[in-house]
């Protein structure tokens, strides 16, 4: 008998976090190198349309921090292009010596490491990104694929395809054109396997953490949809749904100066909207492997996720914040903001993660510590598209395992944002701290004695699904994912080292910080710490 769709979900998430103690299927997987995937999709065959290259210094992480969001420009064609290549574009090639498992093969050319804004998961990012354009639009009407390898559009359809769109929307968006964010599970399942899901829904929020930081600099509106149905979508697509689906949706306004730059004949509107019949985009993507595999697991949980809530309560999401803590706070410094003064667009060009690179002494500081959660937890509330008020309250908590930070002693602590202050949770472990994570965490390219602390990214899982049912585990996994991406850009700004990991064994973290008898986990890991000098590197900026 099929399992409800919620419980599909729990039981999968449950095989997730005691996978450090049961492992999940298949077992003895083998990651079969050299038939993965190509790293970037290309559509051979499709039209080009060249973007702006020219990256423009932006508005600085503590101008972000500080000062409220103003949607005063409509978007561009150049605004677009800053989005896109500072997020999911190709910015160098990365050389560096440190202790992951595969640095031997780095120095060849078809194993390099082609660096990114935004962080992923393996490295593999599987997000594809389209352009379905509208009357409005600065280029011809029609669906567009974003070429990260060459950064460029390639188009794919021409004609008014917005009906697809908005036939999958909850309500009607006063936009005719989007961004469409889909997930291809093959790019990350190739190594991963059953364990892709939950790495490629957090890899989705970290891009949207990027373009909600990327938009509030270049000062234009962004809304990300998370609650719709993607058939129709995926339709216009040509996607098969278990290999590949839409996960988010951002409308587009053009300001007037872009919508003027565009050839005025316009073609007919095609798609789901008005008598006109489904359409489908008349190229296919080149797949690089000879064999795609799908595994049950994912295809299952991807299968009970997909459906939107029929309905949302509002006092549902609200209930589904992590409950408030008692205890005596330690008070944090006030963030220092003159660390995070560097423009965001060289934030996100130089983000890197820090493999085994973490060297003391210097320690990391509490100063430091402060400003890297303060700037995360800023950007938590996700109210999705659901009705609720943009202060609606986050679905995560930031927690941190102190470690070795100069004025802060060895333990657990969660952080409270209205307070700007630590509760302390756990104290140290008898065994020391740096001897516990290191027993905790199951792979080899940390050294946990080098890392100054771990921070934790926890969720109330059970009570977000019963807000937002089965869609709520792609919802908190996006939150998740956009505050990773903030910790990565405020510590990149004050040059402290960061690496997001899932290596821990989120069972026995969660009972180090006293959340055994809640229905809070952990779900996310980052570690943070300093960066030695003493390395050899190689940048290529492109």
């Amino acid at each position: 008998m099929q399992l409800p769709a919620r419980d599909i979900v729990r039981d999968y998430t449950e095989a997730v976090f005691r996978r450090a103690r049961v492992p999940m299927e298949p077992l003895n997987f083998e990651v079969d190198w050299v038939d993965q995937p190509s790293r970037h999709t290309a559509y051979p065959g499709a039209p080009q349309v060249p973007l702006p290259t020219h990256l423009p210094d932006l508005a600085t992480l503590r101008d972000v921090f500080t000062q409220a969001p103003s949607a005063s420009a409509g978007w561009s064609m150049a605004r677009l292009a800053t989005l896109l290549r500072l997020s999911y574009g190709v910015l160098d090639r990365r050389m560096t010596v440190n202790w992951n498992q595969d640095v031997a093969k780095r120095a060849h050319f078809e194993h390099a490491v082609w660096g990114r804004g935004t962080a992923s998961g393996g490295g593999m990012y599987p997000v594809e990104v389209y352009l379905v354009a509208g009357a409005s639009a600065p280029v011809l009407p029609g669906v567009y694929h974003y070429d990260t390898g060459r950064h460029m559009l390639q188009r794919l359809l021409v004609g008014d395809a917005g009906g697809s769109i908005q036939a999958g929307l909850a309500g009607p968006e006063d936009a005719d054109s989007f961004l469409v964010a889909s997930l291809r599970f093959w790019k990350n399942s190739f190594k991963y396997n059953s364990f892709c899901y939950h790495v490629v829904t957090q890899d989705l929020g970290a891009l949207l953490g990027s373009w909600e930081l990327l938009a509030s600099a270049l000062g234009v509106p962004l809304r990300r949809l998370l609650c719709f149905d993607p058939a129709p979508m995926d339709r216009l697509l040509g996607f098969d749904s278990d290999q590949q689906s839409v996960f988010a949706v951002v409308p587009l306004q053009w300001s007037a100066e872009a919508a003027g730059t565009r050839d005025p004949a316009v073609p007919t509107r095609v798609g789901d909207g008005g008598v006109t019949p489904p359409v489908q985009i008349h190229y296919a993507a080149h797949e690089r492997s000879k064999r795609v595999r799908q595994f049950p697991a994912v295809t299952e949980v991807h299968r009970a996720a997909a459906h939107p809530p029929a309905t949302v309560d509002p006092a549902a999401v609200v209930d589904a914040a992590p409950r408030p803590l008692s205890g005596e706070p330690v008070a944090l410094p006030e963030p220092r903001l003159d660390l995070l003064d560097r423009p965001l667009s060289t934030v996100l060009a130089t983000r890197s993660s820090s493999f085994g690179r973490f060297r003391r002494p210097p320690e990391l500081t509490v100063a430091e510590l402060g400003t890297t959660l303060a700037f995360a937890a800023a950007g938590r509330p996700h109210p999705a598209d659901a009705g609720l008020p943009a202060d609606a309250p986050a679905l995560t908590r930031l927690w941190v395992f102190a470690n070795h930070l100069d004025g802060l002693p060895a333990g657990g602590y969660a952080y409270c944002p209205r307070r700007h202050a630590l509760l302390p949770a756990a104290p140290e472990p008898a065994v020391g701290m740096s001897a516990f994570l290191q027993q905790h965490y199951f792979l080899t390219n940390y050294t946990m004695g080098q890392v100054g602390a771990v921070l934790a990214i926890s969720g109330r899982l059970d009570a977000v699904l019963d807000a937002y049912g089965p869609r709520g585990y792609r919802i908190l996994n996006a939150e998740i994912g956009a505050v990773a991406q903030r910790v990565y850009c405020a510590t990149t700004a004050q040059r402290v080292g960061c690496g997001a990991v899932l290596g821990f064994d989120n069972v026995a973290m969660d009972e180090a910080l006293g959340l055994s008898d809640t229905d809070e986990r952990t779900v996310l890991f980052l570690l943070l710490g300093r960066n030695s000098d003493a390395v050899a590197t190689v940048e290529y900026r492109l």
